[in-house]
């Protein structure tokens, strides 16, 4: 069992995912801190002076921290944007070549052929 565990573990598709998760928790942070400690002090700035991280209301005893939540939204969205970005370049790469074509068409019954064919298997004509 721990021989197919480690075979399991080693195998390329998980170590591709486990790195991502490390480098998706560490990017994530950059981005919490982008905007916490970045664009929410200039979207406070504009707004007048509010800062985002200590808003909140209470209901009864309970406090809702608002401005904490806009923080998160936030972030989400760039991340989102950015894993779009990602994705969408990874697509790009990933298009494929187009390939060399394998068949030609008879000239003389439009009947489609091999490209190497030096005769029409359909009207026996000769081709060049």
């Amino acid at each position: 069992m721990l021989k197919e565990f480690k075979e399991f573990a080693v195998r390329g598709n998980v170590m591709d995912l486990a790195i991502a998760v490390i480098i998706g928790g560490a990017f994530g942070k950059i981005i919490t801190s982008l905007v916490n400690d970045v664009l929410m002090p200039l979207i406070g700035l504009i707004l007048g002076g509010i800062d985002f991280s200590e808003q909140a209301f209470a209901v009864g005893n309970a406090v809702v921290m608002w401005g904490a939540f806009v923080q998160s939204i936030i972030d989400f969205i760039i991340i989102a944007f950015v894993i779009f970005l990602l994705v969408r370049a990874m697509n790009r790469l990933k298009r494929e070549e187009p390939t060399t074509p394998t068949t030609k068409e008879c000239p003389y019954c439009f009947t489609i052929i091999p490209l190497k064919a030096t005769r029409c298997p359909n009207c026996t004509s000769e081709l060049k």
